[in-house]
């Protein structure tokens, strides 16, 4: 039974009328916890640590998996669900809190774990809608009971009663009045973040419904292949994967749990977004004036992707990367990610590091709001609110002045986020330009053959367009005098 998101599904069902097919059947006694389906048991949990631990759903889930012991068949059903409901938790919301006629907020978070789940089964995938709602109810009737159960199951039958394009037409914003609130709604994404990316495309504003469509993909898993062990040609040979059309290390690979792969388990290859790859590559190709000395800084390491293929390269030319990550759990990532390479890790707050100042080449890999890699963080945008942009641009702004100090004349910073938000790419950029007197490099010269890379100097990737996160990237270099 295939659970990929569908168009609308009952054509011929009246809006607001009812069915029945969907009304779970009567039971008489509680079934037991083993009787529970295993994949909606599990995305219910997951759901559940993300509401009550802000966890991430991403970091739960697999480890879930495998404790559970899940054949692919659950785990399959279990991850769609999970990821599915927790991207369209908005759009979800506003749902059950018509149909159970009360805010969310006041229904039991327990419950409405549940009935996440129940209502995206019903608007957004092919499972039957009598499979959706008894499954919903025999998890809340399992731990707390027949009347708890009533409930969910009351409004999971008036959720039935419409299809997601219907509820869509009844309570987004007038797509003529209100063109961006009525896309946010559709596609489940904040308002402020729906405007954001506007600001972001400017004359391109019209791609809007692309990029947040491009959010609601479920992502294919990219691998990087380690410079000096194994090539991209060969990599894809052993995962039976497609070659990136990007970065000369990627690896696309379609299914399967990546952890398993024998490159991965060797340390041959990793998991890492193609944006990223070209981050760190970009750094390696700025155009520097003098020598390179081989003196690399990664100035915000974890969890250490791009620290480990910046050190797979500097061993290359027997360079070394220095890394610099101020939590000491984070610190560890990064050793254990670039563990046998030429990468010294340095527990210790970037903007005020102690490092020798007189580097080649560093990478500010700013902490952002993510709002580039929502397809890979399906909790992370409702998580995010405007006010926390204020605080990380000034973290962004202190983190990028530390590595303009921590440069030899000549030297090239190159600044990326991982947020197309304007406030955190050309607005820190510019900042830093005005204020220390850098020259800002074309950065689209550092990523040769990739294509719609805008009017430069900074490069904007972007998911809709590239397939990778929506990365931003800027070559800094700090004049000789």
């Amino acid at each position: 039974m295939s659970e990929a998101r569908k168009p609308a599904r009952r054509s011929g069902q009246k809006p607001g009328g009812h069915t029945g097919r969907n009304t779970a059947p009567r039971q008489t006694r509680r079934p037991t916890q083993s009787a529970v389906d295993p994949a909606r048991t599990a995305a219910r949990d997951v759901l559940r640590a993300v509401r009550e631990r802000d966890a991430y759903a991403n970091l739960v889930l697999p480890a879930l998996l495998r404790e559970r012991k899940l054949d692919s068949r659950d785990a399959a059903l279990a991850t769609e669900l999970t990821y599915g409901a927790a991207r369209a938790q908005g759009l979800l919301d506003a749902v059950i809190a018509d149909a159970a006629n009360r805010p969310v907020d006041e229904i039991d978070g327990a419950l409405l774990d549940v009935l996440r789940l129940g209502t995206y089964q019903l608007l957004r995938t092919r499972v039957a809608p009598h499979a959706a709602v008894t499954t919903s109810v025999d998890l809340v009737r399992t731990e707390f009971g027949s009347g708890r159960a009533g409930f969910v199951n009351a409004v999971l039958r008036r959720v039935g009663e419409r299809t997601e394009d219907e509820w869509i037409d009844l309570l987004a914003p007038d797509p003529e009045r209100d063109p961006v609130g009525h896309l946010a709604f559709r596609y489940a994404h904040p308002l402020w973040i729906a405007q954001a990316f506007v600001h972001s495309l400017g004359a391109d504003a019209g791609e809007l419904a692309d990029v947040l469509a491009a959010d609601d993909a479920r992502p294919i898993v990219h691998l990087v292949a380690r410079p000096g062990v194994i090539t991209a040609e060969e990599l894809a040979l052993v995962t039976g994967g497609e070659i990136g059309p990007w970065s000369p290390y990627a690896v696309h690979i379609e299914h399967g749990d990546p952890g398993r792969l024998e490159p991965v388990r060797e340390g041959m290859a990793a998991v890492q977004d193609e944006g990223s790859q070209l981050v760190a590559r970009a750094l390696t190709l700025a155009p520097l004036l003098g020598e390179d000395t081989g003196r690399w800084l990664d100035l915000c390491a974890g969890p250490g992707g791009k620290a480990a293929l910046l050190g797979a390269l500097a061993a290359l030319d027997g360079f070394s990367v220095d890394a610099v990550e101020p939590v000491e759990h984070r610190a560890d990532l990064v050793r254990k990610t670039a563990r046998d390479l030429p990468v010294v890790v340095h527990v210790a707050d970037g903007r005020d590091s102690g490092l020798e100042p007189g580097y080649d080449r560093i990478l500010v890999d700013a902490p952002c709001t993510g709002l580039g890699s929502l397809r890979r963080r399906p909790e992370s945008r409702w998580r995010r609110r405007p006010e926390d942009v204020a605080d990380l641009v000034k973290l962004q702004k202190e983190l990028l002045g530390a590595a303009i100090g921590l440069l030899r004349p000549g030297g090239v910073v190159l600044y990326s986020t991982c947020s197309p938000h304007v406030s955190e790419t050309v607005g820190v950029v510019s900042d830093a330009v005005r204020r220390y007197g850098v020259e800002q490099l074309d950065t689209r010269e550092l990523l040769p053959g990739v294509p719609k890379l805008g009017d430069g100097p900074g490069v904007q990737l972007w998911t809709h367009r590239h397939g990778t996160d929506a990365m931003f990237m800027a070559a800094l270099r700090k004049p000789r005098d």
